[in-house]
């Protein structure tokens, strides 16, 4: 395990995004710690070979992500008596899957073996959203499990900010929040410290607003033998359209090109020429082109999809004009967010190629490149980089530093965990309807309807708002971690549906207010990909490609001019996921937890069956 490191560069005054900011104000030691000892080209000859391993968006996945979670694209096959491209389909891994700290671990160790040279580091989002394992702690088991698997960087993603900066702030550099011992379902410090991150986290695009003052260092400069490599880590400008008011209260989020490009003339006063960008933002992945006895055929990307053999990333995806418009001084880009694998080709804004990588999510992936440092130069040699995403399959030793942490905690969490709240009949999905609605949005949006805790001075909601991407996992029958019996719902099962603690909201909409919400759910930020907010009983519309059609409340067409009261979470209420006309509410009050909202309303109706999808109607 690493030592305690300290942080290489903290920004603390000059415009951070300015294209001719040249010098900032800096504080630290000025140098990073140098990696392993040893070497591929002799240590001080002309050129030294450099392995980065790297991965993003891992989301506390401690324990092996189940189901789908768990699984990868791998290959392909034809369907019976193919014989055009709409017949081929996926074939995905069967149990036990990929992905697990223990395995990563595991994985990235056996990966720098033969690589005396050798960096992890990852593009954010490492936190937040996470299983109860870790998000019941404030995800500081995670920190110590990513200490343990010797990560060097990261950039901070968008769900850093989950529970605001300092808290962030408080995961980089330890520290214990005084939370009453399990309250809200959550204990900081069980064993009574909490150390923080060994690992340099960045933030060089966040800064405290009406100032240039990040919050986190804005890059880090590693040390190998004399060979220097910077890392700019940034997250989506977009971050205020994904996370709660509350969570950026305070925070301006800029340009990701502006401000990487400004920070490479103060890394090259610093004797730096090679440099990596690490950014939460990224592509997705359009169709692979797949070959059956010479026969094309586009079929959904494999795990290991590189645009040089027949991938390529959606013309719309956010990475690649941020790729584009990188000054070419930068070397590669390590992305994330889209929670997809790719390694792609994007020429920088000279016409040099550039690579450009994700590794999926929940630590299922790694990509590992290689690459030469040429000491003339004191660059990388941009022709030697060379990536590959690696599956972190379950057939090598468990790691057993983060067994024990697994361990320790799943002991820790049990009184919380195991706790039986409620039972279901059958599997709750968020298999969705044409319409986009779901059995398990129904389940959510009917408990968040019923919960008492957001009437306060008002009268009682009568219609519940759920967003789609907040309803993270399925609810399954046959599922047992505790030993409980099939249809059984743990507090642990619940938690991994609605992961985010958010707050439940009580509002006041007209009838016009909420017939644009359900506009904005295809339009505006939704544009480009739909996000069809899940409605309670009672509520109900239709709607014909972008066009909505009636909207009943109890059978009864909603009144444009009539006020009603609505119930959503803190997310949503302060605008999220592209939906601003919350923020024109009236009589905003604020309830009690989603999840416990949740866990009530299970309780209350178990055994819980799934009802019949008839709110959200495609015509």
């Amino acid at each position: 395990m690493h030592t305690r490191k300290t942080s290489i560069a903290r920004l603390t005054g000059g415009a951070v995004i300015a294209a001719t900011a040249v010098a900032l104000a800096l504080t630290g030691p000025g140098s990073a710690a140098s990696a392993a000892p040893g070497g591929g080209h002799t240590p001080n000859g002309p050129t030294i070979d450099i392995q980065l391993l790297s991965f993003n968006d891992f989301h506390g996945n401690l324990e092996p992500p189940s189901g789908s979670s768990g699984r990868l694209v791998i290959d392909h096959a034809l369907a019976p008596a193919a014989t055009k491209p709409t017949d081929v389909t996926t074939d995905t891994l069967t149990p036990p899957g990929v992905g697990g700290v223990e395995y990563l671990a595991t994985h990235l160790e056996q990966a720098r073996q033969g690589h005396p040279y050798s960096l992890t580091v990852a593009a954010g989002d490492l936190i937040g959203a996470s299983p109860l394992l870790s998000g019941a702690f404030h995800d500081e088991p995670t920190i110590e499990a990513l200490n343990a698997l010797e990560l060097d960087v990261s950039a901070v993603g968008n769900h850093e900010f989950d529970e605001g900066y300092v808290e962030l702030q408080r995961m980089a550099d330890g520290g214990c929040i005084d939370d009453g011992e399990g309250a809200n379902n959550q204990n900081s410090c069980p064993d009574g410290a909490f150390a923080g991150a060994d690992f340099d986290y960045l933030a060089a695009n966040v800064v405290k607003q009406g100032t240039d003052e990040t919050i986190l260092p804005a890059y880090a400069i590693e040390n190998i033998k004399g060979a220097k490599i910077g890392f700019i880590g940034m997250t989506l400008e977009d971050t205020p359209d994904i996370v709660t008011a509350s969570g950026i209260a305070g925070l301006e989020f800029r340009d990701e090109v502006a401000t990487a490009n400004a920070l490479v003339p103060v890394l090259k006063a610093r004797g730096v020429n090679a440099i990596v960008v690490l950014v939460h933002q990224g592509g997705t992945p359009g169709q692979e082109t797949w070959y059956h006895n010479g026969v094309p055929y586009q079929v959904n990307p494999s795990y290991d999809a590189a645009c040089a053999d027949g991938a390529q990333l959606d013309p719309t995806s956010p990475i690649i004009p941020i790729a584009q418009g990188l000054d070419p001084a930068i070397d590669m880009v390590i992305s994330g967010h889209t929670h997809q694998p790719y390694i792609c080709d994007i020429p920088d804004p000279s016409g040099q190629s550039r690579l450009v990588t994700s590794a999926s999510s929940f630590g299922r992936l790694y990509t590992d490149t290689t690459l030469t440092y040429d000491r003339r130069t004191q660059d990388i040699v941009r022709t030697s980089v060379a990536s590959a995403n690696v599956l972190v399959t379950r057939d090598v030793p468990r790691d057993p530093v983060e067994t024990d942490l697994i361990a320790r905690y799943k002991e820790l969490v049990k009184p919380i965990a195991s706790k039986v709240i409620g039972q279901i009949t059958a599997d709750i999905t968020r298999t969705p309807n044409p319409g986009g609605e779901t059995p398990l949005g129904d389940l959510i949006a009917d408990a968040q309807l019923a919960d008492p805790s957001v009437v306060g001075p008002y009268a009682p909601p009568q219609i519940a708002l759920m967003n789609p991407g907040g309803i993270r996992t399925d609810l399954t029958y046959a599922a047992s971690s505790w030993g409980e019996a099939p249809g059984d719902v743990t507090f642990e099962e619940a938690f991994n549906v609605q992961p985010f603690n958010n707050y439940l909201v009580s509002l006041d909409l007209t009838g016009a207010q909420i017939k644009q919400l359900l506009v904005e759910q295809w339009s505006g930020a939704n544009a480009s990909a739909k996000k069809i907010l899940q409605v309670s009983d009672g509520f109900a519309y239709t709607y014909s490609g972008t066009t909505l059609g009636s909207v009943t409340l109890n059978g009864v067409p909603l009144d444009d001019a009539a006020v009603y009261r609505v119930v959503t979470n803190n997310f949503l209420a302060g605008g999220g996921d592209g939906f601003p006309t919350f923020l024109s509410a009236g009589n905003v009050y604020y309830g009690g937890l989603d999840i416990d909202a949740f866990a009530a309303y299970l309780t209350a109706h178990s055994p819980y069956a799934p009802v019949a999808l008839d709110r959200i109607t495609l015509q």
